[in-house]
């Protein structure tokens, strides 16, 4: 088994975490299922908004491109996911219900009762997740390439995850996201702490199915859907011919037959894992746009 190194961990941590606004603070939530560590910036009385990072040894300092941004009009709250790489604590969730009252102690912790919410991958599925049981506390949604929403995982991104997920070690999580990205978009530091988190002692993320078409077709909150033109977690999206229309295929098309009240966008030229680092200042300012910003 690879023996993971906490001292490198929190090091590479670090590292992203001076990407941040300078008025950042770590704020501590105590839950029934231990401490959550949630990465705050921006003005205390803005809308807050909430950020959620993938699975897989991502963690919530993954937003600093964006954390600078959200904060000149939001309160930004980026959340470590309990029993994963990061730096909240506690492994006691093991059901969806666990999973639900974690994140619902953490937003009334934070004295939340209506945020705007952001995932990316695993993170998307659980801002979903969220918008669909508790409509209330969701104002409006945004996904960043989200897994397990709307198309399920291609056969040969998980056949490539395997040896990573079987025996994490940094050289195979290098090579897996080397390969997803095709060598591109990949942040150093970003790179680094997620190498630094393999052999993290965390538990498989919980996990459900994707939502029913009839159930997305409820969702009030508005959303922003980005998808990632050259991801390989699921079949790749393809342009219709005459430019940046709707998508003809992949997850996105199928979002766009269930969810009333989307707007989609095409990142071209990144890849699932180099996101949310990657994701380029035109995305970045609309989606500051549609938050009302």
């Amino acid at each position: 088994m690879n023996a993971y190194d906490d001292e490198a961990f929190q090091a590479a941590y670090e590292t992203v975490m001076a990407r941040w606004p300078a008025d950042r603070e770590a704020v501590r939530v105590p839950t029934p299922y231990g401490a959550a560590h949630v990465n705050a910036c921006g003005p205390r009385d803005a809308p807050p908004v909430l950020l959620l990072p993938g699975g897989g040894g991502a963690t919530s300092a993954s937003w600093y491109a964006q954390a600078a941004g959200l904060a000149r009009v939001r309160r930004v709250y980026a959340l470590d996911l309990v029993g994963a790489a990061g730096r909240s604590t506690g492994d006691g969730v093991r059901t969806l219900a666990d999973l639900d009252a974690w994140l619902d102690a953490v937003l009334t912790g934070l004295g939340v009762d209506r945020a705007d919410v952001g995932g990316h991958s695993y993170g998307g599925w659980l801002a979903l997740r969220l918008a669909l049981r508790a409509p209330e506390r969701v104002r409006r949604l945004f996904l960043l390439d989200p897994t397990q929403c709307f198309a399920g995982f291609a056969t040969t991104y998980l056949l490539r995850a395997l040896p990573m997920l079987l025996r994490p070690t940094p050289r195979r999580v290098r090579a897996f996201l080397e390969w997803e990205t095709g060598g591109a978009g990949l942040d150093p530091d970003c790179l680094r702490l997620q190498e630094a988190a393999a052999g993290f002692p965390a538990r498989r993320p919980v996990t459900g199915p994707r939502p029913r078409p009839e159930d997305l077709r409820g969702l009030d909150a508005p959303v922003l859907l980005l998808v990632a033109a050259n991801s390989r977690t699921s079949p790749r999206p393809r342009l219709l011919p005459g430019g940046p229309g709707p998508l003809a295929h992949g997850p996105a098309a199928r979002a766009g037959a269930a969810v009333r009240d989307l707007e989609t966008i095409v990142v071209p030229d990144v890849s699932h894992h180099a996101l949310p680092s990657a994701l380029p200042e035109d995305a970045g300012r609309r989606l500051i746009a549609f938050l009302g910003g």
